[in-house]
């Protein structure tokens, strides 16, 4: 190191690192010469406990990896066994997976664009994005019983359909006027309630984009920060809004195509500049599709019924009202949640497009009713390497920006 340059710990602690990310930057004033991310304080072993777990017991460890974007980690988890297992998830299920995963990237791209702007300097957008979050924990907490970790997916499927009621408001601090008018889109089924939201959704992302798209100092912040072309994102292994951010339209659901979206209308957001503002666009405009896309699986589930789980009571149980009246599904049950299933002895690699970019799970069965071996390919954790050649010759503050447009969440970056 250059006896006129010093180094800076920027983190764990700083609200900016967005989890206990250590970064030692070598500084040559305020502008940085190296970057050096120290990664590992979160660490859990979640692949190491995954293989002592049933496939069952794995799952909610899945919530627990990128817990902003929980659906995503638990369908990518789900595929590689159903690959293992070879067998078909009902129709019914797909759609509901492909609305929950679209309402997992609304989640997380309001969680990413307020984070970023509070990390930037403005505080309202946060407030913003925490609305929609809102919405969005309360369609899960009514549909799956959590609000944080749904554990909804199974093997198979999911772990049941719709409830017929949206839960409502109350409040004794509150007058009736009030919470009339607050319970005013919760009083049909959660179904109403998610079309409400999605329909809702568009003109809010043109809320935040008002006050940020055109905003003089969001763009002195952002624009021309971290540009990166789209030979290097690719050298890179971007995947996600940082890849399409540079030009390259490459989208999972586009490109290999799981459960349900090769039936459904959606397009895949890209950018131009390949810079924190070009970032910032993609996910907004991502946004606007994923409430497209859950609108069209609202309106698909209305009008068909159906199973959402494998009636293969090897790997599914049996519903409760069966368990109370026949001795052989009750044994099923007791067997599945108790010993597992075994699954055949192979290999698969099965990844979705998660909100962050490519999240991947490769498993390795040998018979057993437990995973041989758990690798993740977290998108995150790729991002957060390529800080190392992209954050020298920025200022110390355009650091905070880079940061934030890599939407980090260490839960998977550590894992």
């Amino acid at each position: 190191m250059s006896e006129h340059h010093y180094q800076l710990n920027f983190g764990p602690q700083h609200p900016s690192a967005h989890g206990v990310l250590r970064l030692v930057l070598e500084l040559d004033g305020e502008v940085v010469v190296r970057a050096d991310p120290h990664i590992g304080l979160l660490h859990r072993g979640t692949e190491k406990l995954m293989e002592h777990k049933t496939y069952l017991q794995g799952l909610p460890y899945a919530d627990r990896l990128d817990y902003s974007s929980m659906m995503a980690n638990e369908h990518a988890l789900c595929l590689a066994i159903e690959k293992l297992l070879q067998i078909e998830v009902p129709i019914r299920a797909q759609y509901l997976r492909v609305m929950f995963d679209e309402l997992s990237r609304i989640m997380n791209h309001m969680l990413w664009v307020g984070t970023c702007a509070l990390d930037l300097g403005a505080m309202t957008v946060f407030l913003f994005g925490a609305r929609e979050r809102e919405s969005c924990f309360d369609i899960l907490e009514a549909t799956t019983g959590a609000r944080m970790h749904p554990n909804y997916y199974r093997p198979g499927g999911v772990y049941r359909d719709l409830p017929d009621k949206m839960p409502q408001y109350q409040s004794s601090l509150r007058s009736a006027e009030e919470l009339t008018r607050m319970n005013a889109n919760r009083q049909g089924t959660v179904l109403d309630f998610i079309e409400d939201f999605a329909k809702q959704l568009p003109e809010r992302v043109d809320d935040i984009e008002t006050l940020l798209t055109d905003n003089r100092i969001w763009k002195q912040r952002t624009v021309g920060i971290g540009v990166v072309s789209s030979e290097q994102a690719i050298a890179m292994g971007c995947t996600g809004p940082m890849l399409r951010a540079s030009g390259v339209a490459w989208d999972l659901r586009k490109k290999q195509p799981y459960a349900v979206y090769d039936k459904l209308d959606f397009d895949v957001a890209t950018g131009t500049g390949g810079d924190c503002y070009d970032r910032y666009l993609v996910r907004m405009e991502e946004c606007r599709q994923s409430a497209k896309l859950v609108l069209q699986c609202v309106n698909w589930l209305r009008t068909n019924p159906g199973p959402v789980i494998s009636g293969d009571r090897k790997i599914a149980p049996p519903p409760r009202a069966e368990i109370k009246a026949d001795m052989e599904a009750l044994i099923h049950h007791f067997k599945l949640f108790t010993e597992g299933f075994p699954v055949p002895a192979g290999e698969a690699y099965a990844a979705v497009e998660h909100p962050k970019g490519e999240f991947g799970v490769y498993m390795i069965s040998d018979g057993g009713n437990k995973p041989y071996r758990v690798k993740l390919h977290t998108p995150d954790f790729v991002h957060l390497s390529m800080l190392a050649a992209m954050a020298p010759g920025h200022m110390l503050s355009d650091v905070v920006a880079l940061i934030g447009t890599y939407d980090i969440v260490f839960g998977s970056v550590d894992r």
